[in-house]
């Protein structure tokens, strides 16, 4: 076993803040929301996520399923 950390490890040290979170840095798109809705993406659950997307936004339709 190779005791030494590999290039994305830390070691021993905390993990930093940036490294954690990915965030939304780009615009959530119909796929984004069906996979954090839990559902397979296929026609019919992109066809509900753009719609609920219009309907709410693209924000809101992604907080109101995100804890």
């Amino acid at each position: 076993m190779n005791a030494e950390p590999d290039k994305t490890s830390m070691g021993e040290r905390p993990t930093p803040d940036r490294m954690l979170h990915a965030g939304s840095e780009g615009e959530i798109t119909a796929e984004d929301l069906v996979l954090a809705s839990g559902r397979d993406v296929n026609e019919k659950t992109l066809a509900w996520a753009e719609a609920r997307m219009a309907k709410k936004g693209r924000r809101t339709s992604m907080d109101e399923l995100l804890p």
